[in-house]
């Protein structure tokens, strides 16, 4: 049985107690990856003073949810937990956790890497930077693209 908790929230969260859980819901782990990626103060060649993140309540949560699915049909996984945060936030702030759990390391960065790669592209989410020049939406890079190209997903 997959172990998933998914929240969208404004709250910071805890890393350690967050990779806590996930690990007290199977005594089968034997690995854990988790990724942590926060607000940066620069961005194209600007620099960001806050990030606003949008979403759409329910939808989102389902989103991330398909994704875990899909995470699980592909490698070996005993659990995952997601967390994204929404509101304003400030460089340094914690934007996103996705930590998974398996039986060895190789699924777990693999599911971890997947996930990371699929919630930059295909979750709901909006972002906004507050530069000097002004406000400015932030699109996806072409990297990340290629990260979906990589994984056999559809472009959107």
């Amino acid at each position: 049985m997959l172990h998933t908790h998914i929240a969208v929230q404004t709250a910071d969260f805890d890393v350690s107690e967050e990779l806590r859980l996930l690990r007290a819901a199977d005594g089968r782990i034997g690995a854990v990856c988790s990724f942590v990626g926060t607000v940066r103060d620069r961005n194209a060649g600007s620099e960001v003073a806050t990030m606003e993140l949008e979403h759409y309540p329910g939808m989102t949560e389902k989103s991330i949810a398909l994704m875990v699915d899909a995470a699980s049909q592909r490698f070996d996984i005993f659990g995952a937990r997601i967390i994204h945060r929404v509101g304003v936030l400030a460089p340094g702030d914690q934007i996103v956790l996705v930590a998974v759990s398996s039986a060895h390391r190789g699924e777990s960065f693999q599911a971890c890497e997947f996930l990371m790669d699929y919630l930059k592209i295909e979750a709901p989410f909006w972002k906004k930077e507050e530069t000097p020049e002004g406000a400015r939406w932030v699109d996806a890079r072409v990297s990340d693209e290629a990260a979906m190209a990589r994984w056999g997903l559809p472009k959107r």
